[in-house]
């Protein structure tokens, strides 16, 4: 499966993204942003949205230095 490209963060208007967007970004897989939020141990803390997860943007940028 190809990937998607993607907003540059400093240029994304959403308030929070999908795990497979927020993953790519972070360079880490789905899986993993999925594994930080059940164990709640990961650098960042997601929000559900319509029973599904969300990762803030401003929390992506805060980590990645955008």
């Amino acid at each position: 499966m190809a990937m998607k490209t993607i907003q540059p963060l400093a240029q994304e208007t959403r308030t929070a993204l999908p795990t497979p967007e927020a993953a790519q970004h972070l360079n880490r897989s789905p899986q993993t942003l999925r594994i930080w939020a059940c164990k709640e141990n990961g650098p960042l803390r997601p929000i559900r949205v319509h029973g599904r997860l969300q990762w803030k943007t401003a929390d992506l940028r805060a980590l990645l230095g955008v």
